[in-house]
């Protein structure tokens, strides 16, 4: 599209006259992309909508965002569903990895790239090169929209929050106010928190949540509060195949669908809240409360039965291999070679990774109880600490061997 002229103070490029004017716009309905939608339009686009449905809205939220979108005006809107895509995309290479990011964060935002390529596709069928989101200069989702669309094409991006950035301190404030002053309400909840959710779990920022207080009673998603934990435990069986979690309590179920019975099950548990301040990729600190109650449990079931199946070497470095995946991912580069490189590694080590896990949870915690598979490295002459079919001067022997150097140390630097 031609830059010929701009709007005054805006670097947004007006179509130029006879060209198509179409733009798609990764849209969810909250505060920043409903902003977008009047934004674009009022500087001459034809805004085509998309909401690339990765889980975590019911189908009452989902009519909310279809509506939303019409209610602001947008040329076209389609919804697509992403569950399929971020199973195999995401989920099963994640649970491959085993690590979140820092060791505590689950990559609840690697539904970004999903979203992308849904946004893409709807970009070839319009015949456009004109992409838009509602990522803010302040957070990583602006890298990883951003990297992502480069790494697959020549396409013109606009990103409106940026813009307003510059000559607005307070964004959300403007934002509001923007939207109210042409007659399009705000959610009230929207005014207190940034909220995302997907397939994968809910993120919850803004408020007090910034300023390292304690979060206030609405900053609570999913996971039920301790007062609200079901009186009995809850027990379910997962079982794995190179891997895949591919049944659930002995019934066969697709991945995405596996995942959202996991979070319903335990969220009612309060499993998977935490609080967690991260190094973003920006250079800021970023403090969110996250609900991931069915990737938790995958991830618990998962690691152990890995622990049980693979060797001492295998386990002791796959979590290397696990941490610089999970980096890529986490700071924008899923597309890039050596995450795919690092995925045929993972991939190998899953030959094994096959059987039952039963996990447990009384509230807050889950943990696995019980493991079946014909892989366990368990020997059939002996039992740690309890039995074994080698002798004393074996024992003794392998210890002397096994710590030769620093007893050698100890020899040769002995105090007289």
């Amino acid at each position: 599209m031609s830059n010929a002229s701009t709007i005054p103070h805006s670097q947004f490029p007006i179509p130029a006259s006879g060209e198509r004017q179409d733009i798609v716009l990764a849209f969810s309905g909250g505060l920043d992309t409903s902003f977008c939608v009047p934004y674009l339009k009022e500087r001459g686009w034809a805004v085509h909508t998309v909401f690339a449905d990765t889980g975590g809205v019911d189908a009452e939220e989902r009519a909310y965002i279809e509506q939303r979108a019409h209610e602001l005006g947008v040329a076209s809107h389609v919804t697509v569903d992403g569950g399929p895509a971020i199973w195999d995309g995401f989920v099963k290479p994640f649970v491959w990895a085993g690590e979140g990011y820092q060791g505590q964060y689950p990559l609840l935002v690697s539904d970004r790239y999903l979203i992308v390529d849904a946004a893409l596709r709807r970009c070839a069928e319009l015949g456009t090169r004109a992409i838009a989101h509602g990522c803010t200069g302040m957070g990583n989702d602006q890298v990883r929209f951003d990297l992502a669309v480069k790494a697959q094409g020549d396409y013109e991006i606009v990103a409106p929050i940026r813009e307003i950035q510059k000559e607005h301190t307070e964004v959300r404030a403007y934002e509001q106010k923007y939207l109210e002053e042409r007659g399009f309400g705000v959610r009230a909840k929207q005014k207190a928190y940034t909220i995302n959710e997907n397939l994968l779990g809910l993120t919850m920022s803004g408020g007090e949540i910034d300023r390292w207080q304690a979060p206030g009673e609405g900053a609570r998603g999913w996971c039920k509060s301790r007062a609200e934990w079901p009186t009995a435990p809850l027990r379910v069986k997962l079982t794995f195949a190179h891997g895949e979690a591919v049944a659930l309590d002995g019934a066969k179920i697709a991945g995405h669908e596996l995942l959202a019975r996991l979070n319903g099950l335990f969220a009612q548990y309060g499993v998977g809240r935490g609080i967690y301040t991260g190094d973003t990729t920006i250079g800021l600190k970023g403090r969110i409360i996250f609900e991931a109650p069915g990737l938790v449990a995958l991830l618990t079931a998962h690691r152990a039965l890995e622990e049980a199946v693979l060797t001492k070497q295998q386990n002791r470095f796959k979590p290397d291999v696990a941490r610089k995946w999970v980096e890529l991912v986490y700071e924008g580069f899923f597309h890039d070679p050596l995450k795919t490189d690092l995925e045929a590694f993972l991939a190998s080590s899953q030959v094994t990774v096959n059987g039952d896990v039963v996990l447990e949870t009384s509230g807050g915690s889950v943990s696995a109880v019980a493991i079946e598979s014909k892989h366990i490295l368990n020997a059939k002459g002996a039992t740690y600490a309890q039995a074994a079919d080698w002798g004393v001067a074996e024992a003794e022997g392998f210890i002397k061997l096994f710590g030769m150097s620093s007893t050698l140390w100890a020899q040769v630097n002995a105090k007289e």
